[in-house]
Protein backbone atom coordinates (compact mmCIF):
# COMPACT_ATOMS: atom_id res chain seq x y z
CA UNK A 1 0.00 0.00 0.00
CA UNK A 2 2.08 3.04 -1.21
CA UNK A 3 0.18 7.01 0.63
CA UNK A 4 0.99 10.48 -0.68
CA UNK A 5 1.60 11.89 2.89
CA UNK A 6 2.17 10.92 6.23
CA UNK A 7 0.25 8.22 7.86
CA UNK A 8 -1.15 10.25 10.68
CA UNK A 9 -4.18 8.78 12.26
CA UNK A 10 -6.42 8.85 9.62
CA UNK A 11 -4.53 6.95 6.17
CA UNK A 12 -5.96 7.15 2.25
CA UNK A 13 -5.61 4.29 0.34
CA UNK A 14 -6.71 4.51 -3.81
CA UNK A 15 -9.09 7.31 -2.76
CA UNK A 16 -11.03 5.61 -0.01
CA UNK A 17 -10.08 6.22 3.45
CA UNK A 18 -8.60 4.23 6.80
CA UNK A 19 -8.28 4.63 10.15
CA UNK A 20 -4.62 3.91 10.64
CA UNK A 21 -3.19 2.05 13.46
CA UNK A 22 0.91 1.49 12.95
CA UNK A 23 4.22 3.26 12.51
CA UNK A 24 5.86 4.31 15.78
CA UNK A 25 4.94 8.15 16.38
CA UNK A 26 3.60 7.13 19.45
CA UNK A 27 3.16 10.67 20.90
CA UNK A 28 2.04 11.78 17.62
CA UNK A 29 5.00 14.64 16.98
CA UNK A 30 5.34 13.99 13.31
CA UNK A 31 2.35 15.72 12.78
CA UNK A 32 1.63 17.97 15.75
CA UNK A 33 1.72 21.43 14.18
CA UNK A 34 2.80 23.09 17.21
CA UNK A 35 5.87 20.52 17.25
CA UNK A 36 6.66 21.39 13.52
CA UNK A 37 6.83 25.21 14.60
CA UNK A 38 9.42 24.38 16.48
CA UNK A 39 11.14 22.40 13.60
CA UNK A 40 10.40 25.60 11.18
CA UNK A 41 12.29 27.96 13.91
CA UNK A 42 15.29 25.14 14.06
CA UNK A 43 15.51 25.46 10.73
CA UNK A 44 15.75 28.95 10.15
CA UNK A 45 18.47 29.16 12.76
CA UNK A 46 20.73 26.09 11.80
CA UNK A 47 19.59 25.71 8.38
CA UNK A 48 18.46 22.42 6.80
CA UNK A 49 21.18 20.13 7.07
CA UNK A 50 25.01 20.61 8.25
CA UNK A 51 27.26 17.86 7.07
CA UNK A 52 30.57 18.97 8.81
CA UNK A 53 32.41 16.51 11.01
CA UNK A 54 31.88 16.52 14.89
CA UNK A 55 35.59 17.14 15.42
CA UNK A 56 35.97 20.06 12.92
CA UNK A 57 36.94 23.70 14.14
CA UNK A 58 34.16 24.90 13.55
CA UNK A 59 31.53 23.27 16.42
CA UNK A 60 27.77 23.98 16.68
CA UNK A 61 26.68 24.73 20.35
CA UNK A 62 23.31 22.99 19.84
CA UNK A 63 25.09 19.28 20.05
CA UNK A 64 26.73 20.09 23.79
CA UNK A 65 23.39 21.41 24.85
CA UNK A 66 21.08 18.56 23.86
CA UNK A 67 23.98 15.89 24.96
CA UNK A 68 23.89 17.70 28.31
CA UNK A 69 20.21 17.55 28.35
CA UNK A 70 19.93 13.62 27.44
CA UNK A 71 22.67 13.00 30.13
CA UNK A 72 20.69 14.24 33.30
CA UNK A 73 17.26 13.05 31.58
CA UNK A 74 18.38 9.45 31.10
CA UNK A 75 20.47 9.55 34.47
CA UNK A 76 23.83 8.89 32.61
CA UNK A 77 27.36 10.24 33.01
CA UNK A 78 27.56 11.73 29.29
CA UNK A 79 25.73 11.05 26.24
CA UNK A 80 26.27 11.52 22.17
CA UNK A 81 24.26 12.12 19.49
CA UNK A 82 24.35 10.66 16.17
CA UNK A 83 22.32 10.60 13.12
CA UNK A 84 20.55 7.94 13.68
CA UNK A 85 19.95 4.90 16.09
CA UNK A 86 21.12 2.13 13.63
CA UNK A 87 24.08 3.91 13.32
CA UNK A 88 24.52 4.60 17.59
CA UNK A 89 24.27 0.57 17.44
CA UNK A 90 27.18 0.31 14.63
CA UNK A 91 29.46 2.47 16.27
CA UNK A 92 29.18 0.75 19.73
CA UNK A 93 29.25 -2.89 18.61
CA UNK A 94 31.82 -2.02 16.26
CA UNK A 95 34.16 -0.44 18.40
CA UNK A 96 33.39 -3.07 21.41
CA UNK A 97 34.59 -5.96 18.93
CA UNK A 98 37.80 -4.76 19.41
CA UNK A 99 38.80 -5.84 22.75
CA UNK A 100 35.75 -8.05 23.46
CA UNK A 101 35.38 -11.46 21.64
CA UNK A 102 32.22 -12.97 23.29
CA UNK A 103 29.02 -11.82 22.87
CA UNK A 104 25.37 -12.73 23.61
CA UNK A 105 22.02 -11.25 23.05
CA UNK A 106 18.60 -11.59 23.74
CA UNK A 107 16.43 -13.65 21.54
CA UNK A 108 14.76 -11.51 19.14
CA UNK A 109 17.42 -8.73 20.04
CA UNK A 110 17.61 -6.04 16.98
CA UNK A 111 19.78 -6.26 14.47
CA UNK A 112 21.36 -2.90 15.09
CA UNK A 113 23.20 -4.68 18.19
CA UNK A 114 23.41 -7.81 17.06
CA UNK A 115 27.37 -9.02 16.88
CA UNK A 116 27.54 -10.99 13.41
CA UNK A 117 29.03 -13.71 16.28
CA UNK A 118 26.70 -13.56 18.87
CA UNK A 119 25.84 -16.35 20.84
CA UNK A 120 21.94 -16.62 22.01
CA UNK A 121 21.57 -15.88 26.11
CA UNK A 122 19.61 -18.81 26.28
CA UNK A 123 19.95 -22.59 25.59
CA UNK A 124 16.38 -24.88 25.52
CA UNK A 125 15.20 -22.10 27.97
CA UNK A 126 18.30 -22.36 30.77
CA UNK A 127 20.96 -19.87 30.37
CA UNK A 128 23.88 -20.35 28.45
CA UNK A 129 26.35 -22.24 29.90
CA UNK A 130 29.06 -20.26 29.02
CA UNK A 131 27.90 -17.77 31.13
CA UNK A 132 28.19 -20.21 34.02
CA UNK A 133 31.83 -21.22 34.10
CA UNK A 134 34.12 -19.84 35.66
CA UNK A 135 36.54 -18.45 33.44
CA UNK A 136 37.07 -14.49 34.14
CA UNK A 137 36.87 -12.96 30.46
CA UNK A 138 34.95 -9.95 29.13
CA UNK A 139 31.57 -10.59 27.54
CA UNK A 140 29.04 -8.37 26.10
CA UNK A 141 25.16 -8.53 26.48
CA UNK A 142 23.08 -6.97 24.01
CA UNK A 143 19.34 -6.27 24.35
CA UNK A 144 16.00 -4.47 23.44
CA UNK A 145 14.56 -2.91 26.52
CA UNK A 146 11.34 -4.07 25.18
CA UNK A 147 11.21 -6.23 22.64
CA UNK A 148 9.52 -6.43 19.03
CA UNK A 149 6.47 -8.53 19.76
CA UNK A 150 5.70 -7.90 23.96
CA UNK A 151 4.35 -5.68 25.78
CA UNK A 152 6.42 -5.69 29.11
CA UNK A 153 10.05 -4.32 29.08
CA UNK A 154 12.57 -6.90 29.44
CA UNK A 155 13.31 -8.22 32.85
CA UNK A 156 17.29 -8.52 33.70
CA UNK A 157 17.16 -11.10 36.27
CA UNK A 158 19.07 -13.65 34.27
CA UNK A 159 21.56 -11.21 35.42
CA UNK A 160 21.70 -12.57 39.02
CA UNK A 161 22.77 -16.33 37.30
CA UNK A 162 25.93 -15.49 35.73
CA UNK A 163 29.60 -15.98 36.79
CA UNK A 164 31.32 -13.51 39.21
CA UNK A 165 34.21 -14.12 36.77
CA UNK A 166 32.70 -12.34 34.34
CA UNK A 167 33.12 -8.59 33.32
CA UNK A 168 29.82 -7.78 31.99
CA UNK A 169 29.68 -4.88 29.20
CA UNK A 170 24.98 -4.53 28.93
CA UNK A 171 24.17 -2.80 25.52
CA UNK A 172 20.56 -1.57 25.91
CA UNK A 173 18.04 -1.07 22.77
CA UNK A 174 15.58 1.70 24.09
CA UNK A 175 14.32 2.66 20.81
CA UNK A 176 10.88 1.32 21.05
CA UNK A 177 10.66 2.71 24.80
CA UNK A 178 12.35 5.64 25.62
CA UNK A 179 9.55 8.59 25.89
CA UNK A 180 7.09 5.64 26.87
CA UNK A 181 8.24 3.50 29.62
CA UNK A 182 9.95 4.77 32.93
CA UNK A 183 9.26 8.35 35.12
CA UNK A 184 8.82 11.11 32.26
CA UNK A 185 9.30 8.66 29.44
CA UNK A 186 13.58 8.01 30.77
CA UNK A 187 13.39 4.44 29.66
CA UNK A 188 14.70 1.52 31.82
CA UNK A 189 18.34 2.58 31.72
CA UNK A 190 18.50 4.42 34.50
CA UNK A 191 16.82 1.21 36.96
CA UNK A 192 19.35 -1.32 36.00
CA UNK A 193 21.28 -1.93 38.29
CA UNK A 194 23.38 -4.65 39.19
CA UNK A 195 26.77 -5.48 41.02
CA UNK A 196 27.40 -7.90 38.27
CA UNK A 197 28.11 -4.69 35.45
CA UNK A 198 31.18 -3.57 34.66
CA UNK A 199 29.43 -1.20 32.22
CA UNK A 200 26.37 -0.21 30.93
CA UNK A 201 25.57 1.49 27.39
CA UNK A 202 22.42 2.98 26.07
CA UNK A 203 21.59 3.56 22.68
CA UNK A 204 18.80 3.94 20.88
CA UNK A 205 16.32 6.07 17.45
CA UNK A 206 15.31 9.25 18.65
CA UNK A 207 12.57 9.06 15.77
CA UNK A 208 10.00 7.02 17.27
CA UNK A 209 8.42 8.86 20.37
CA UNK A 210 10.77 12.12 20.17
CA UNK A 211 9.89 12.50 16.76
CA UNK A 212 13.15 13.24 15.70
CA UNK A 213 15.67 12.33 13.19
CA UNK A 214 18.45 11.39 14.94
CA UNK A 215 20.02 8.85 17.45
CA UNK A 216 21.96 8.31 21.16
CA UNK A 217 24.39 6.77 22.54
CA UNK A 218 24.78 7.59 26.21
CA UNK A 219 26.79 5.70 29.36
CA UNK A 220 30.21 6.74 31.77
CA UNK A 221 32.18 9.73 30.38
CA UNK A 222 35.24 7.18 29.73
CA UNK A 223 33.31 5.20 27.15
CA UNK A 224 31.81 7.83 25.46
CA UNK A 225 34.95 9.79 25.30
CA UNK A 226 36.64 6.86 23.34
CA UNK A 227 33.28 6.70 20.81
CA UNK A 228 33.70 9.97 20.09
CA UNK A 229 37.38 9.55 19.06
CA UNK A 230 36.05 6.97 16.81
CA UNK A 231 36.92 7.38 13.00
CA UNK A 232 33.19 6.22 12.34
CA UNK A 233 31.82 8.82 14.28
CA UNK A 234 34.40 11.51 13.12
CA UNK A 235 33.71 10.77 9.74
CA UNK A 236 30.54 11.02 10.02
CA UNK A 237 27.55 13.59 9.97
CA UNK A 238 25.72 14.53 13.22
CA UNK A 239 22.32 15.03 14.22
CA UNK A 240 20.39 17.32 12.12
CA UNK A 241 21.12 20.81 14.82
CA UNK A 242 17.18 21.94 13.87
CA UNK A 243 15.97 19.12 15.17
CA UNK A 244 17.56 19.06 18.10
CA UNK A 245 16.76 22.67 18.81
CA UNK A 246 13.29 21.43 18.17
CA UNK A 247 13.63 18.95 20.70
CA UNK A 248 14.63 20.90 23.68
CA UNK A 249 11.70 23.76 23.23
CA UNK A 250 9.34 21.02 23.09
CA UNK A 251 9.71 19.79 26.48
CA UNK A 252 5.92 20.95 27.58
CA UNK A 253 4.58 19.48 24.69
CA UNK A 254 5.82 16.03 24.84
CA UNK A 255 4.63 16.07 28.74
CA UNK A 256 1.10 16.94 27.21
CA UNK A 257 1.15 14.50 24.27
CA UNK A 258 2.20 11.75 26.98
CA UNK A 259 -0.46 12.18 28.98
CA UNK A 260 -2.63 12.16 26.37
CA UNK A 261 -1.34 8.96 25.22
CA UNK A 262 -1.88 7.44 28.22
CA UNK A 263 -5.30 8.69 28.58
CA UNK A 264 -6.01 6.43 25.50
CA UNK A 265 -4.53 4.04 26.59
CA UNK A 266 -6.80 3.90 29.77
CA UNK A 267 -9.77 4.06 27.92
CA UNK A 268 -8.70 1.64 25.53
CA UNK A 269 -8.50 -0.41 28.76
CA UNK A 270 -11.58 -0.18 29.60
CA UNK A 271 -13.10 -0.72 26.22
CA UNK A 272 -11.31 -4.23 25.96
CA UNK A 273 -13.57 -6.94 27.07
CA UNK A 274 -11.53 -9.07 29.15
CA UNK A 275 -11.57 -12.59 27.58
CA UNK A 276 -9.15 -15.03 29.39
CA UNK A 277 -9.12 -17.73 26.47
CA UNK A 278 -8.32 -15.27 24.45
CA UNK A 279 -4.47 -15.53 23.23
CA UNK A 280 -4.59 -13.49 20.22
CA UNK A 281 -3.27 -10.44 21.27
CA UNK A 282 -0.98 -8.57 24.27
CA UNK A 283 -1.75 -5.17 25.72
CA UNK A 284 -0.65 -3.73 28.77
CA UNK A 285 -2.02 -0.09 28.95
CA UNK A 286 1.45 1.03 30.08
CA UNK A 287 2.49 0.37 26.61
CA UNK A 288 0.76 1.62 23.03
CA UNK A 289 1.26 -1.36 21.04
CA UNK A 290 -1.19 -4.33 21.36
CA UNK A 291 0.52 -7.65 19.90
CA UNK A 292 -1.56 -9.54 17.76
CA UNK A 293 -0.51 -13.53 15.88
CA UNK A 294 -4.02 -13.79 14.46
CA UNK A 295 -4.13 -12.85 10.85
CA UNK A 296 -8.27 -13.49 11.14
CA UNK A 297 -7.99 -10.13 13.38
CA UNK A 298 -5.40 -8.21 11.02
CA UNK A 299 -8.37 -9.09 7.96
CA UNK A 300 -10.78 -8.26 9.90
CA UNK A 301 -10.09 -5.09 10.90
CA UNK A 302 -8.84 -4.35 6.95
CA UNK A 303 -12.36 -5.03 6.17
CA UNK A 304 -13.18 -2.68 8.19
CA UNK A 305 -10.69 0.18 7.44
CA UNK A 306 -8.74 -0.19 9.92
CA UNK A 307 -4.95 -0.98 8.90
CA UNK A 308 -2.22 -1.96 11.41
CA UNK A 309 1.58 -2.36 10.79
CA UNK A 310 2.08 -5.81 9.34
CA UNK A 311 5.53 -7.11 8.11
CA UNK A 312 7.93 -9.52 8.06
CA UNK A 313 10.72 -8.23 10.96
CA UNK A 314 14.47 -9.51 10.72
CA UNK A 315 14.34 -11.87 13.86
CA UNK A 316 11.04 -13.86 13.36
CA UNK A 317 10.00 -16.41 11.72
CA UNK A 318 6.28 -15.38 11.23
CA UNK A 319 5.04 -12.03 10.28
CA UNK A 320 4.35 -9.23 12.88
CA UNK A 321 1.07 -7.29 13.45
CA UNK A 322 1.16 -4.52 15.43
CA UNK A 323 -1.67 -2.12 16.69
CA UNK A 324 -0.10 0.98 17.63
CA UNK A 325 -2.02 3.57 19.79
CA UNK A 326 -0.60 6.85 19.40
CA UNK A 327 -1.53 10.20 21.43
CA UNK A 328 -3.75 11.66 18.11
CA UNK A 329 -5.84 8.79 18.23
CA UNK A 330 -9.98 10.02 19.19
CA UNK A 331 -12.12 8.18 21.81
CA UNK A 332 -14.13 7.53 18.53
CA UNK A 333 -11.08 5.80 16.65
CA UNK A 334 -10.57 3.63 19.45
CA UNK A 335 -14.00 2.57 20.18
CA UNK A 336 -14.16 1.51 16.75
CA UNK A 337 -11.04 -0.55 17.52
CA UNK A 338 -12.07 -1.88 20.54
CA UNK A 339 -15.38 -2.80 18.93
CA UNK A 340 -13.56 -5.11 16.27
CA UNK A 341 -11.13 -6.68 18.51
CA UNK A 342 -14.31 -7.73 20.99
Amino acid sequence: MKVNEFPNRKISVNNEPYLYFGGTSYLGMASNTEFQKNIFEGLKKWGTFYGSSRNANIKLAIYEEAENYFSNFLGSEDSLTTSSGTLAGKIVIDYLSKTTQKFFHYPKTHPAVLHPNSLSLFLNGKLHPLLQNDISEDIVITVDAILALETQPTSFDFLDAISPQKKITLVIDESHSLGIIGKHGRGIFSSINSNKLNRKILISSLGKAFGISGGIIASDKDFINEISAEPIFISSSGANPAYLEAFLKSNNLYKNQRKQLFNNLDFLENALKPNDNNNNYQFNKKYPVIYSTSDVLHEKLLQNNIIIARFKYPTYESYMNRIVITANHTKNDLKKLSNLIN
